[in-house]
């Protein structure tokens, strides 16, 4: 690797972490200028992987620079990697760390399923997926939950965030910084029921979050709140929701079964009143 031009540069690595604000990037070009490029430029078969910003300044004054080369056996590894790298230097928003998380849920899952499908039994070779699928996605939540320090729970749903959020990038880069960055007020919950949403509809969205439009709709209750008996069981089913999700956070089977238990013998209660 003789000259700068000789790094691929890929478009989605490049983007994939937010870029450093203006005074930081400032200080690191000084840096570089007083003291030269001390981290060499990180290289997967000739593409950079890790030091966009160093490349940058490189480039930009001509400077001498080292790389160092890593080996992966895919893309997903070389992603995985760089946000188990990047997201340990940087200090984020809590959006862009839900992000990261769910991104590398998502590509875990589908680097060990792809894995999974290449090595498969041709005994009954669906049941076997199925289950090797699900035991492989149980573990990766656990995996990345210690590593992250957060409930294996809050992986799952920083996976369904970060798909939602990955489909409004391939349509707006700027729409999906703006939810990144905070600049666009969308919590993870909103993000989470905007998975259903159909491409045309993530369309619209993007364009009202980059135009400055975008207000999140507020659900409607298709149940009366005149009724005491329909506010009971309505109670009742969202404290029963709140209890299974903290047990299921914990991964608490047995805690779980006796909740069930306890739920169905309130609904009997509730029905013997309605008869």
């Amino acid at each position: 690797m003789n000259t700068l031009q000789d790094i691929i540069i890929d478009e989605e690595f490049k983007r994939l972490l937010p870029p450093l604000d203006e005074q930081t990037y400032l200080s690191l070009e000084q840096s570089i200028l007083d003291y030269g490029c001390m981290n060499p430029l990180v290289i997967w078969n000739g593409t950079l992987i890790d030091g966009y910003n160093r490349y940058s300044i490189l480039s930009k004054h001509n400077l001498p620079f080292r790389t160092t080369s890593l080996e992966f056996g895919s893309r997903d590894e070389v992603l995985i990697w760089i946000i188990s790298t990047q997201v340990s230097r940087r200090n984020l928003t809590t959006m862009q760390l839900t992000f990261f998380r769910g991104l590398h849920y998502n590509t875990d899952k589908k680097l060990h399923g792809d894995i999974g499908r290449t090595t498969q039994s041709s005994t009954n070779p669906l049941n076997a997926a199925s289950v090797q699928n699900e035991h492989l996605q149980g573990s990766t939540a656990k995996r990345l939950s210690a590593q992250y320090r957060v409930s294996p729970m809050t992986i799952r749903r920083d996976g369904e965030i970060a798909e939602v959020i990955a489909a409004i990038g391939k349509v707006s880069h700027d729409a999906k910084r703006e939810i990144l960055s905070g600049e666009a007020r969308i919590s993870r919950k909103q993000l989470r029921d905007m998975s259903l949403d159909t491409e045309n509809e993530l369309a619209v969205i993007a364009a009202q979050i980059t135009s400055g439009t975008y207000e999140p709709s507020r659900p409607v209750s298709p149940y009366p709140t005149t009724c005491p008996l329909v506010e009971a069981i309505i109670k009742n089913a969202k404290e029963f929701i709140e209890r299974i999700q903290s047990k299921a956070a914990k991964d608490a089977p047995h805690e779980i079964k006796l909740l069930l238990r306890t739920h169905i013998n309130q609904l009997e209660n509730v029905i013997q009143r309605i008869e």
